[in-house]
């Protein structure tokens, strides 16, 4: 294996290339986020270039789909008894008819309370709306503690945006703008955490290069270990 890197946008893309008896180039992606390229023999180094090149905006959708993939749940019923994540957790959903309409975590439940009839219809935005209230908490305060741990020079703390996103935890604009995924408030905290960290690593180094997890390894040592728990409650 040969190996090589463009560069698209601002964004690095290193890859690998091998060259055999084959007759159709061929780009491959892996989970863990190398890029091969498969040529046939005789293409030049050139021509390699440019179809990664041309393939990169492909390259980059299938590193976000691998890198930070949210977790793919049945859906849910917002019905007495199902279970539902917070902070890595889980909670069995409590329900009742009562004065207020109310959100508490108390003992392994989330208790959900509401002045009118307590049907899916009327506790899912309830809960959806703590849900909302806790992650501006907890975000706010891990981008905080993350941003003040990387001790990035001339860089100011960033925007926080949360939303819901189906496809990512997290990304970062070219302003510096972090957006997070509201699901993430069910991950645990050191999961949250990585994410936080990787988007902060993404205004010093936007591509997912060798310089991008150096900066990883630097400001979060045992990131590779929270990736893999961030993977396996993505399969919750």
């Amino acid at each position: 294996m040969t190996h090589d890197s463009v560069t698209l946008d601002r964004v690095e893309i290193p890859y690998s290339y091998k060259l055999s008896k084959r007759r159709t180039l061929a780009i491959q992606v892996y989970p863990d986020l190398t890029v091969v390229v498969r040529a046939p023999l005789g293409t030049n180094t050139s021509e390699i270039r440019q179809q990664v090149i041309k393939r990169g905006s492909w390259i980059q959708k299938v590193w976000q789909k691998f890198e930070l993939n949210p977790p793919k749940q049945a859906p849910l019923r917002y019905v007495g008894g199902e279970n539902h994540f917070y902070m890595g957790r889980q909670y069995r959903l409590r329900i009742e008819h009562g004065g207020e309409d109310s959100v508490k975590c108390l003992r392994g439940h989330l208790h959900v309370s509401s002045r009118q009839e307590p049907s899916p219809e009327v506790v899912k935005p309830l809960l959806e709306g703590w849900y909302r209230e806790r992650a501006h908490h907890v975000f706010r305060e891990r981008l905080a503690e993350c941003f003040k741990g990387a001790s990035f020079k001339g860089v100011e703390s960033p925007s926080l945006h949360i939303r819901k996103m189906k496809t990512r935890w997290g990304s970062c604009s070219s302003k510096g703008r972090i957006n997070l995924n509201l699901e993430l408030i069910k991950a645990p905290k050191e999961c949250i955490d990585y994410v936080v960290m990787h988007e902060l690593c993404h205004i010093k180094v936007p591509s997912h290069g060798p310089k991008f997890w150096r900066l990883m390894a630097k400001f979060m040592p045992d990131y590779e270990e929270r990736k893999r728990r961030l993977k396996e409650f993505a399969g919750v």
